[in-house]
């Protein structure tokens, strides 16, 4: 068994699960004021709905979301179990989840990292070994044998969903100790016996080296991958065997999610998706709506809205649900904005049901945590948020009323499709509002059936809804 950085890779494994820094801080709670006798217009474009484009392999030309948009299934947790058996397990899942209406699943790093068949895959060895070589003690990866991966994206186009790889090129674990000149030391930088031959690396390929003493953050004390080097560059997305092509083209993933994109340039994924294409999406940990913005600007790539995500935990489990009129990535741009209420590395929301309740409703793309679906959460009451997400979602956002337990928004519609209007109540009471909608003496309905209410709106358009304690209805045209 080859000698490794073990210890390093271990410490590092301790310290977070998936590639976080200490620096990723939610911002200080803010007080907004409430949104009464008026309309606030949250979004101005063309009402198009979110789109992920086409992917590659048979999905390319089947794959087509609702009026609404897609919605993403997270196919993982932190520490899944082991012993192969995951790409399996998920397999056995995509057609109950393209029932349900999702187009798309995340899956956690798929090839050979130092800790083998313990890896979660976030500590990268041999980019093209999907659980087909013998090396970092195991054949298999954690979740399984490439054979058994292939399957599974086989059967997710099959099903007409999208598959999207998670790629961690910050950093590399599981290298050899060789003599760095850079450093007047012994490295962990020595790849070049991989047992895939490719993507062979040494020293010359990590900072500090002669590009320079280092790029935008490390992590971890894991060698930290130079995105300057040609020879990284060629061999990430420049060649027809490149990572990024080989995993579209051999191993057809759709899309990308791009691990601690705080760690090099946006640079780089505004440049491996204009070589390979695909959706992509980064993991740029910051509540700063401003840095996701730029970031996501500059990487051509959706980002995930960490914005909203301590923005609903506020609202929904700290009793002011005013703060949802605070800013927040999809408001920028709901077509680069990434929504979500879990992963697995933060896990902070208590109250859920809500908060899918928002971000099934609004813009942007909603993903579904695994463990949330498949185990935490009521499975039939987010089927019909994910129908409602699909088939009603459509439009800009105006929000109608906010105060500290109540929230009504509305969605105005797209291409003919009317939209909705959804009333979160986070009090122990049965609420009642009068709104203002976009339709015109037409009787409407709560489709989530948490009301038996069927009023008619008023030829000026406004009618009274209403809301049970500690839920949420969401109210279109009874058609």
């Amino acid at each position: 068994m080859k000698k490794t950085n073990f210890f390093l890779s271990l410490l590092a494994l301790a310290l977070v699960s998936s590639c976080r820094t200490s620096d990723e801080l939610t911002t200080e709670p803010s007080r907004q004021e409430e949104v009464h006798n008026k309309t606030v217009n949250v979004t101005n474009h063309d009402g198009r709905p979110f789109s992920t484009g086409s992917g590659s392999g048979s999905a390319q030309s089947k794959f087509t979301a609702g009026p609404g948009g897609g919605v993403l299934m997270q196919g993982f947790y932190w520490d899944v179990p082991e012993g192969g058996n995951w790409w399996n397990t998920v397999k056995d899942k995509l057609t109950a989840w393209s029932d349900a209406g999702i187009g798309a699943v995340w899956l956690p790093p798929a090839s050979k990292a130092q800790n083998g068949a313990y890896s979660m895959g976030y500590d990268p060895t041999d980019y093209y070994d999907f659980g087909d070589f013998n090396q970092n003690g195991s054949t298999e990866t954690r979740f399984g044998s490439r054979a058994e991966l292939e399957a599974l994206i086989t059967k997710a186009h099959t099903e007409n969903m999208q598959v999207y790889a998670d790629i961690v090129i910050n950093h590399n674990s599981g290298g050899q100790s060789e003599a760095n000149p850079f450093t007047g030391t012994n490295t962990w930088t020595n790849f070049s016996g991989v047992a895939s031959g490719k993507f062979q690396r040494n020293y010359n390929d990590f900072y500090k080296n002669a590009y320079g003493n280092n790029d935008e953050g490390a992590f971890g004390g894991f060698p930290d991958l130079c995105h300057a080097n040609p020879h990284v560059q060629d061999w990430l997305w420049g060649r027809d065997d490149s990572v990024a092509k080989y995993y579209k083209n051999v191993m057809k993933f759709d899309g990308w999610r791009f691990d601690y994109v705080k760690g090099f340039g946006p640079w780089v994924v505004n440049t491996w998706n204009s070589k390979v294409g695909g959706f992509s999406v980064g993991e740029l940990w910051d509540s700063n709506v401003n840095t996701l913005e730029w970031w996501a600007n500059n990487a051509n790539s959706s980002v995930f809205d960490f914005a909203a995500y301590y923005k609903m935990d506020e609202a929904f489990d700290n009793g002011n649900l005013n703060v949802l009129n605070d800013d927040m990535m999809w408001k920028r741009n709901p077509y680069k904005a990434v929504t979500f209420v879990a992963n697995h590395d933060t896990d902070i929301i208590y109250n859920k049901m809500p908060a899918y309740a928002y971000i099934l409703t609004h813009e942007g793309y909603p993903t579904i945590f695994y463990r949330d679906y498949e185990e935490w959460l009521n499975k039939e009451r987010l089927n019909n948020l994910i129908w409602i997400h699909n088939n009603k979602a459509t439009g800009t956002t105006s929000i109608l009323y906010t105060d500290n337990d109540e929230y009504i928004a509305r969605r105005n519609g797209y291409n003919g499709n009317p939209g909705l209007v959804v009333y979160i109540n986070t009090s122990s009471n049965w609420q009642e509002r009068w709104i203002e909608t976009n339709w015109s003496s037409q009787q409407i309905k709560d489709f989530t059936g948490n009301s038996s209410w069927y009023p008619t709106t008023q030829g000026d358009k406004w009618v009274k809804i209403q809301c049970p304690p500690n839920s949420y209805s969401v109210w279109s045209p009874n058609l």
